[in-house]
């Protein structure tokens, strides 16, 4: 039987952490209910697994883009 760790729940500044911006940018994404959060009474918690999906989705993935000799172009 495997035993599953209990969700980590981050408070504004932690998140703001993970994210390396300021606590405005978090702010704003929970106020734009852009993110999960949870409310615990008053504050407000992050789940990391949340954090976590917001960054993946915002990821680029890269690709290998042809080169292109600007000195080989056609001059029109």
């Amino acid at each position: 039987m495997s035993v599953t760790p209990p969700e980590r729940y981050l408070t504004v500044p932690e998140a703001a952490a993970v994210f390396n911006t300021g606590e405005r940018f978090v702010r704003r994404l929970v106020a734009e209910r852009r993110i999960t959060v949870v409310h615990v009474g008053r504050h407000v918690r992050i789940p990391e697994s949340a954090v976590l999906a917001f960054i993946q989705a915002g990821t680029v993935p890269a690709f290998d883009a042809p080169r292109v000799d600007r000195h080989l172009r056609a001059v029109a």
